[in-house]
């Protein structure tokens, strides 16, 4: 069993969390985010045991340059959160790539039991 998503663009680690002072919570941005994912995990309806290998495709809005891995945070908590699976510990196996510009951007994944 594999759980195969289309989700919105990850926000920047940076856009992720907001800080007050020593006290760090999540953004508007991360908010948002994590409702999306929710939603699209609450959809698919499985739950994911074991170890795990994600592949990973982002699909930028415009050719503004971002560090593909500050989206990767945002996302695996994103997806721990919505019960996708207990741990990103889990994830022994992680690929990634950059795809090409699409409109409003977006982020395909698969996640495999290993």
């Amino acid at each position: 069993m594999h759980l195969q998503l289309d989700l919105p663009m990850p926000p920047s680690v940076n856009h992720y969390w907001g800080v007050n002072g020593k006290q760090r919570f999540i953004g508007k941005e991360g908010k948002q985010f994590r409702l999306a994912v929710a939603e699209a995990v609450a959809e698919a309806g499985i739950k994911l045991e074991g170890r795990l290998a994600i592949h990973i495709a982002l699909f930028p809005a415009n050719r503004r340059r971002f560090d593909i891995d500050n989206r990767i945070k945002p996302l695996l908590d994103a997806l721990q959160n919505a019960g996708c699976f207990e741990d990103d510990e889990q994830i022994d196996e992680l690929h990634i790539n950059r795809q090409e510009i699409t409109p409003g951007g977006r982020c395909t994944l698969i996640i495999l039991p290993i």
